[in-house]
């Protein structure tokens, strides 16, 4: 089964670094207002929604206009921080010039850490992967951030609407799944969004 990942993880990566800047930047915004069609029916507008994102990076489809557009909707848009041993602790997003350069060459806000459990509070969860499939099975880097993420919401009873952010092509029939991967509810592509 890893065996099975870490192909599929070579392949989709070498896929990603194939495209240009530009690719990357026109798929970014083009998810941007797809995923934000996605809000109004789900998000609550009083208390404040909670969306938990991250900033993306490397040949990640681009997060940044929208999560600007997420904070100019009156949302509270909560980042991850990366730990020691992967697991994620959450930031509040201020705007850009609050993010400052992490380890691992990720953006993370400067503001005072909120906990591990801050992501139980979300409405919507905004996720990286390389690849989902029509089981809602997300296919990671393989760091095990996420799936900490996931078991902890799923702990919590949460009701958050969990989405991956994706390319186009990166929707596929199967992903190899293991017993503690956990699905999501949806993913946003350029073009479409699908829900599991």
């Amino acid at each position: 089964m890893l065996n099975d990942k870490s192909a599929l993880r070579s392949r989709l990566s070498a896929a990603r670094a194939a495209m240009s800047p530009e690719q990357r930047q026109r798929a970014g915004a083009a998810l941007g207002r797809r995923a934000l069609e996605l809000l109004p029916a789900r998000l609550p507008a009083q208390p404040p929604a909670v969306v938990a994102g991250y900033v993306s990076m490397g040949t990640e489809p681009d997060t940044r206009a929208l999560l600007d557009a997420l904070r100019a909707r009156g949302a509270r848009v909560l980042l991850p921080l990366l730990q020691p041993d992967n697991d994620l602790d959450w930031g509040e997003y201020r705007g850009a010039e609050h993010l400052v350069a992490a380890r691992l060459g990720l953006r993370e806000p400067d503001g005072e850490p909120l906990g591990a459990d801050a992501v139980c509070g979300a409405d919507l969860v905004l996720m990286p992967g390389l690849a989902v499939d029509r089981r809602g099975v997300r296919l990671g880097r393989g760091g095990g951030s996420y799936d900490r993420v996931l078991a902890r919401l799923a702990a919590g009873g949460s009701g958050a609407l969990l989405v991956t952010l994706l390319y186009d092509d990166e929707v596929l029939a199967e992903v190899p799944a293991e017993a503690h991967d956990r699905p999501v509810d949806a993913a946003v592509t350029p073009s479409k969004l699908w829900r599991f």
